[in-house]
């Protein structure tokens, strides 16, 4: 097990730095300057390229791409994420700022999905061609469809601006008012949870009727083993191995899964920051925001992997 563990950190090591190399060089490559988001149209027509040749040197852009990778990837062993281009500011304090809050949101999704979703999948697999099983199968294929933005605008519509029962936007920590809180992550969340809920379900539901299939299912049963004992001693282990890898994946997302709803809802968290990065072309904050998305992916995968060799001892020797 353990030479099995060091192998998959290892090719998570080459993976992390293979995401840098392709975020930094991503970044580079897109259309457009940076810089040029510092002045206006008038000031570009008034300043002469000296000066803005001093603030690409200033920035480090004037590097060729290979130095400044390694400046950057130096910085960042050592904490640092750079400067913002824009505000001229350190990123690193800007993304503890935001990281708290989209690490809220992401987690609250991410167990109320997994609790709801794997009880709802193993219940339609039992009660097979059931109305239960027709309800909750038809409710999770409407969810895996539904757009994030677009649940979140009729969500706003209805409970926000019709009702009037909850905060349009915003956010506000449970530390200072609990109550608020609540009622602004509400509709975030919720949105947050339908897509993994959704997709939880549908691959429990699948997973259990292909166990409960096997002929050692059919043993259990043949010695007068109650349903429950069946389930859970039985068929859950190997039935739920696929929502491992769901759960890894939903998990690498905590961090920068909610871009989309962050937007909508106003969030001041990681989503919302990548997002208006991008717009302005603030290289340290996208690049900075995109490594730390990938490293969580690569973490959780490393996770489902060891989950793997842990459940299913043959994988340790594939």
């Amino acid at each position: 097990m353990l030479s099995y563990i060091i192998r998959r950190i290892f090719l998570a090591f080459i993976i992390v730095i293979l995401a840098s190399l392709l975020v930094f060089l991503g970044m580079r490559f897109l259309p457009g300057d940076p810089i040029l988001m510092l002045i206006t149209n008038n000031q570009f027509q008034d300043y002469p390229e000296e000066y803005l040749q001093e603030l690409r040197h200033q920035h480090g852009l004037d590097k060729p791409l290979i130095i400044q990778y390694f400046d950057w990837a130096g910085k960042i062993l050592q904490g640092d994420f750079g400067i913002s281009i824009l505000n001229q500011r350190p990123v690193s304090e800007e993304i503890v700022r935001r990281l708290p809050v989209s690490l809220y949101l992401g987690t609250l999704a991410f167990i109320i999905g997994h609790l709801l979703g794997i009880p709802a999948g193993i219940i339609c697999a039992i009660r097979r061609g059931k109305w239960l099983d027709t309800v909750i199968t038809t409710w999770a294929n409407i969810g895996i469809t539904i757009p994030n933005f677009w649940l979140g605008v009729i969500l706003m519509y209805v409970f926000g601006l019709k009702l009037g029962w909850l905060p349009i936007m915003g956010y506000t920590s449970p530390f200072d008012d609990f109550w608020l809180s609540t009622k602004q992550l509400l509709m975030p969340v919720f949105c947050l949870i339908v897509p993994p809920l959704a997709g939880v379900t549908r691959q429990a539901r699948s997973s259990m009727l292909e166990v409960l299939h096997q002929d050692y299912i059919r043993t259990a049963w043949s010695k007068g083993l109650n349903e429950r004992a069946v389930v859970i001693k039985h068929a859950m282990k190997n039935g739920l191995m696929p929502i491992v890898t769901l759960g890894g994946m939903a998990l690498g997302h905590i961090i920068g899964g909610g871009v989309i709803v962050e937007t909508v809802f106003n969030v001041p968290g990681l989503g919302r920051l990548a997002a208006s990065s991008v717009i302005s072309q603030d290289y340290p904050y996208v690049q900075a925001i995109t490594l730390l998305v990938a490293v969580a992916v690569t973490f959780s995968n490393l996770l489902v992997d060891i989950a793997y060799g842990w459940i299913d001892p043959r994988i340790r020797y594939g």
